[in-house]
């Protein structure tokens, strides 16, 4: 390796463990503050500031001396293996989850669900929406075969509490009163047919229904998962179901 190459490896290293790492930028014996230390502290402050734009309802309602102490921890327990700052906090939830020092409620889990979701739908992919339209030309031959493609954007997120109030509250206000949530386990979903994100909640029949075709499921087969349910009328079920999805602009166009 040449002499550059162990320097930049020196360098990656000492950015990387925050470390003091004597002979970078000044000899090593002098006891001046070493330089390194600014590039490190802007590495972290660069990801601290990924992590609030990625997780805006959750600085929100932390704060931001508690958002700015929950962020070392996830930088020092995570640190960032993507080329994209944007993914940056992919795992924060899960973090929140199993740390009690860094939350308050464990409904702020949610909320970084929910927050996570919502950034991944805005980036996804776009595509045309299905209309009823659409459906309604389709041949009573076709219906068992047909496959209803949810948007790429689509995201389905299990959560424990009701969170989407106080959710919303924040995302309006950032000095919002809110009252503390109800936990009431449910699913969450989130798309963008447009240029906007939209999200409601949702049963689990129906998260389960849309997992279904999500992973490439004939109408025939989503029909008979929803029949494997609770449903005490399957067919009207799956009916009510596609119109919905169809009312949302959920589902996505065939591309031929």
């Amino acid at each position: 390796m040449t002499t550059l190459g162990r320097l930049q490896q020196r360098f990656q290293s000492a950015i990387l463990a925050g470390d003091r790492t004597p002979g970078l930028f000044i000899d090593e014996e002098n006891d001046r503050r070493n330089g390194v230390a600014i590039y490190q502290q802007a590495y972290r402050a660069r990801l601290a500031g990924a992590l609030r734009d990625n997780y805006p309802v959750v600085h929100r309602s932390m704060g931001d001396e508690a958002f700015a102490a929950l962020a070392d921890a996830y930088i020092a327990a995570s640190p960032s293996h993507f080329r994209s700052i944007r993914w940056f906090g992919d795992t924060l939830a899960d973090f929140l989850a199993g740390s009690p020092a860094h939350l308050p409620h464990p409904a702020l889990a949610d909320l970084a669900r929910m927050d996570w979701a919502l950034r991944g739908a805005f980036d996804a992919a776009d595509a045309p929406v299905l209309t009823s339209a659409e459906v309604g030309r389709l041949r009573a031959e076709q219906w068992p075969t047909q496959r209803f493609t949810p948007l790429p954007s689509l995201r389905l997120v299990e959560l424990a509490w009701r969170i989407e109030p106080i959710w919303k509250a924040l995302d309006e206000d950032p000095d919002a009163q809110t009252t503390a949530p109800v936990f009431d386990p449910h699913w969450l979903l989130v798309w963008r047919p447009g240029l906007d994100c939209l999200w409601r909640s949702a049963d689990a029949d129906e998260a389960k229904a849309l997992q279904t075709l999500q992973q490439g499921a004939s109408f025939a087969e989503c029909c008979a998962q929803i029949a494997d349910s609770a449903a005490s009328d399957p067919a009207a079920t799956a009916i009510d179901y596609l119109r919905r999805w169809l009312a949302d602009g959920l589902l996505a166009k065939a591309q031929r």
